[in-house]
């Protein structure tokens, strides 16, 4: 489906290369944003009309089994009334309504996998989005720093200032040390809140099976 492979593209996307080999970074992290809620509102859209069909085709089996089962009854009181002839007929009914079912049986199965590979993609595509969102004004702010810095080293070293080109170099040094330095407490934060969770999730687990150990013993 097209449809799914446009939002893997978006999926697979790494917006921080995105934005260095861009161009305009900020007219393309806006355009993956833009381009990602489009996709987002196809899918949702994609996603009910996907069940939609499901919930027909299970219509359809059903309605086909029904059938089938009801010619064989059929059959039976033809058996009954001695119409071996009918009895026939109404069986032969019954095996192609069956044929029927079997048919409705797979679609309904395809169209489950549809609608689980597009709900999954519908989730993914929102995260990445969120994520996107989240990192835009980030990214655009280093790029413009970035840039920033780039043209003020330009400057310092057109000028043949060597002493100010040391000084933007200290600067962009210390910002991106800075930086460094914030990512590491945030990585380190999330291992505790991590650890934490953990250690929660296995107390909660040795009260469980603490209290069957007593429930089993009286």
């Amino acid at each position: 489906m097209a449809l799914l492979e446009r939002v893997a593209t978006l999926i697979r996307a790494n917006l921080n290369d995105l934005v260095d080999r861009a161009e305009e970074p900020e007219k393309m992290i806006k355009q993956v944003i833009l381009d990602m809620q489009n996709q987002l509102l196809q899918v949702k859209t994609q996603v009910a009309i996907s069940i939609a069909d499901q919930h027909v085709l299970e219509r359809k089996l059903r309605e086909s089994e029904e059938a089938g089962e009801q010619w064989v009854k059929r059959a039976g009181m033809a058996v009954d009334k001695g119409d071996e002839a009918l009895a026939r007929t109404a069986l032969e009914r019954s095996m192609n309504y069956k044929a029927m079912a079997e048919s409705f049986r797979q679609q309904v199965e395809d169209q489950k996998a549809q609608v689980d590979n597009l709900k999954s993609a519908l989730v993914k595509l929102q995260e990445k989005l969120v994520e996107a969102e989240a990192k835009s004004d980030l990214l655009i702010a280093q790029h413009r720093r970035s840039r920033a810095m780039g043209k003020a080293t330009e400057a310092g070293a057109a000028m043949g200032d060597g002493s100010k080109a040391a000084a933007f170099d200290r600067l962009k040094s210390k910002v991106q040390h800075s930086e460094a330095t914030a990512q590491a407490r945030s990585e380190l934060l999330a291992d505790d809140v991590e650890e934490k969770f953990a250690a929660m999730e296995k107390e909660r687990e040795i009260d469980r099976l603490l209290a069957e150990l007593k429930a089993k013993r009286g």
